[in-house]
């Protein structure tokens, strides 16, 4: 039975409630959100106390969502508290008006809080280590994850609340004010950066200002996905928008393309906070995590210890499927007969692993589209599997599981509205592994695993496929022939032929489980 659970991110510049849908370890889904500005942080820089106007800020949003678990039947709140509520000398004030909305707070040490951030990356990134950054209102935490692991991890009083208030009061700072600030930031960070360039590796950001910063690169490109997740905000880009909102006015700031109008007037303190680190480290990129610490909370409920998933690419696949009403069997046969064809023309297309999992992740997810409508459900797929991360893969990646999606049918396969995530022998790529994915389906048309196994006899000017099964499945050869033999022809440079034969004893019977892991146990 579904579980519902909402979690509270009471943070120094925005509390945001996400609701989550679950059966523990099995699948999940956000269900809804709600997100309001509270500036807890506002005023702490110089007196290190939260003001009356912050705490009722505060209280309102709580009461706010509070209000909403009782109208939904969602039950008690689980809130968590980061930096302003663990640094004010009078939160008590805050900490005696939550207690009265029945609601569970736990207010996270600035390890907890980094540790928070390494499970969400551990869950949704295929990333084995590296240095996780969240970066706030009132502090930024940075830790080293290992084997997918916390190793270590401080907070450091580096929000971007605290930092605007204490060095950038003016609309439009000056020079010298930005100097204080940088200096600020370099001793604060000295020790850790110190280890960073003793053990390199990929710098994960996470956290509404890293997002909106990425958002405006996005937006400047014409970039051809709404993704943020696995996104590369690069180093020259960040010097590129960091100088923009340095020239400008808080009203100026707050117009740009991708910069939240609430975050205008903060913005830039967080910028110069990342600038500082990749021009001391000469990073190349900061990569881009959709998931946060709201997430790393959720998964310690779903997942039993050490509250990490086994295969993040694995998981999620499986994950995201559930979400459509596809046919299983068939998705799984597909599948099959996919690697089948994949292994039996290694020596055509000579592709290895990576690949192959591009391909058996289109089969899982070829038949989404359904779930808006049959008619043109190839376009429809593509559009779903976009609209939201395919977590532990990459955009280029991504935008291949969909193209496969949109051509798996029909028509011939193409790299255009994503030429910008493409690389160079992608559009082979693409139809060669399209190729496989339709022959395979239409090898499955009648949805009766008709066809047990498969093998193929390459010759000189074609291939032979000799197909397993008990009687001739002519709707599949019919089908294969007119959908699917043209575009194998241009992928492969090989006519494709048909002949049936009896199955071997080690083929699966017919309605047995493909003999195939695609990710259902």
């Amino acid at each position: 039975m579904p579980q519902r659970l909402g979690i509270v991110d009471l943070g120094s510049n925005t509390a945001r409630l996400v609701v989550f849908v679950f059966e523990p370890g099995r699948w999940f889904r956000i269900e809804d959100q709600i997100r309001e500005p509270v500036r807890l942080a506002e005023g702490f820089a110089s007196t290190g106390r939260l003001s009356d106007e912050a705490i009722e800020r505060s209280v309102s949003a709580l009461h706010l969502f509070a209000d909403y678990a009782s109208a939904t039947g969602l039950g008690t709140l689980q809130v968590v508290g980061t930096s302003a509520l663990r640094d004010a000398s009078n939160r008590h004030q805050l900490l005696d008006r939550i207690a009265a909305l029945d609601l569970e707070l736990r207010v996270l040490s600035g390890e907890e809080e980094a540790r928070f951030g390494v499970r969400s990356v551990a869950n949704s990134l295929a990333v084995e280590e590296g240095w996780v950054m969240d970066l706030g209102g009132g502090s930024v935490q940075i830790s080293r994850m290992e084997s997918r692991d916390f190793v270590h991890g401080a907070s450091y009083p580096l929000g971007m609340v605290r930092l605007t208030e204490r060095f950038l009061p003016d609309s439009r700072p000056r020079k010298r004010q930005v100097a204080e600030l940088e200096a600020w930031v370099a001793e604060q960070l000295k020790s850790v950066l110190k280890k960073a360039k003793k053990k390199p590796g990929p710098w994960i950001a996470m956290g509404g200002t890293v997002r909106n910063l990425a958002r405006w690169a996005q937006k400047r490109d014409n970039y051809p996905l709404s993704l943020l997740h696995h996104y590369p905000l690069k180093a020259k880009d960040l010097e590129e928008i960091t100088e923009r909102l340095l020239d400008s006015s808080e009203t100026q700031r707050r117009s740009i393309p991708g910069i939240r109008a609430d975050r205008g007037d903060v913005i830039l303190a967080g910028a110069l906070v990342y600038r500082h680190i990749a021009r001391k480290l000469d990073l190349d990129h900061f990569l881009i995590s959709g998931q946060g610490m709201r997430e790393g909370a959720f998964y310690q409920y779903f997942f039993p210890p050490p509250h990490r998933v086994h295969d993040v690419r694995r998981f999620h696949r499986k994950n995201r499927r559930r979400q459509y009403p596809t046919i299983p069997e068939h998705n799984k046969w597909v599948g099959y007969l996919a690697q089948q064809l994949f292994d039996q023309l290694q020596p055509l297309h000579g592709l290895g692993g990576d690949e192959l999992d591009l391909l058996l992740a289109a089969a899982e997810f070829h038949d989404a589209g359904v779930a808006v409508d049959f008619y043109h459900h190839h376009r429809h797929g593509r559009y779903l599997l976009g609209a939201r991360p395919l977590y532990g893969w990459d955009h280029r990646e991504q935008a291949l599981i969909m193209q496969l999606v949109r051509y798996h049918e029909k028509g011939t396969p193409k790299l255009s509205p994503f030429e910008a995530v493409f690389r160079k022998g992608d559009l082979d790529l693409l139809r060669k592994l399209a190729a496989c994915l339709r022959l395979s389906e239409l090898l499955e048309r009648s949805r009766a695993q008709r066809v047990r196994a498969l093998r193929a006899q390459i010759q000189q000017q074609e291939v032979t496929l000799e197909l397993e099964a008990e009687t001739e499945p002519v709707v599949e050869i019919q089908e294969s022939k007119k959908m699917a033999a043209e575009l194998f022809e241009q992928a492969f440079e090989r006519r494709l032929r048909f002949r049936v034969v009896p199955p071997s004893t080690d083929s699966p019977e017919t309605g047995a489980e493909a003999p195939l892991d695609t990710g259902d146990s």
